[in-house]
């Protein structure tokens, strides 16, 4: 009989556009009933097509709560022991934030004290951007700042980091 290992309190998934990541951390809490934070907002038909894309993907074992700007203590409020949490997306919660003139380090300060002891299994999903060009706008390069300071907080508290490229997950870190 083999034994399932249970995951890491704290995961963070990273990743470019389109390379699978969401998908992958879907798989990784597949089986038990989970808790979608979803962070996206639905301001164009476009987004709203996404969502329900990911919505009917997901399947009937997933509840949802949206939270576009208020992550942390959604997040603080809803960790349990018995149902796994998975974030999609840091990048959106960054833009949200930043849309609103909210304090991005604040509200990243108050997520990492959350993930330094969650009190349940979370997996966050994050875009990686910083491997392209540099913007050509200061609101653009003030956004990849953000999202890289982010992506490094996390990562550093998680116990758990992967990269995910065309669909294929690369572990950068793994805390027993």
């Amino acid at each position: 009989m083999s034994q399932v290992t249970p995951l890491p309190l704290a995961i963070l998934v990273l990743g470019g556009a389109r390379s699978g990541k969401s998908t992958y951390a879907e798989a990784l809490l597949e089986g038990s009933p989970a808790l979608y934070l979803a962070t996206g907002q639905a301001l164009d038909g476009e987004m709203a097509e996404r969502i329900d894309h990911h919505r009917r993907r997901r399947g009937p074992m997933w509840s949802t709560l949206e939270e576009p700007l208020d992550l942390p203590d959604a997040l603080d409020g809803v960790l349990r022991p018995d149902r796994p949490v998975m974030v999609d997306c840091l990048t959106l919660w960054i833009s949200n934030l930043m849309h609103a003139e909210r304090d991005v380090d604040r509200a990243l300060d108050r997520l990492c004290e959350v993930l330094a002891q969650p009190a349940g299994p979370v997996v966050l999903v994050s875009n990686e951007i910083g491997m392209g060009l540099v913007p050509d706008n200061a609101l653009a390069r003030r956004f990849r700042d953000h999202q890289g300071r982010v992506n490094q907080r996390v990562a550093a508290v998680c116990r758990r980091v992967v990269f995910v490229a065309a669909g294929l997950p690369l572990i950068l870190k793994d805390v027993p």
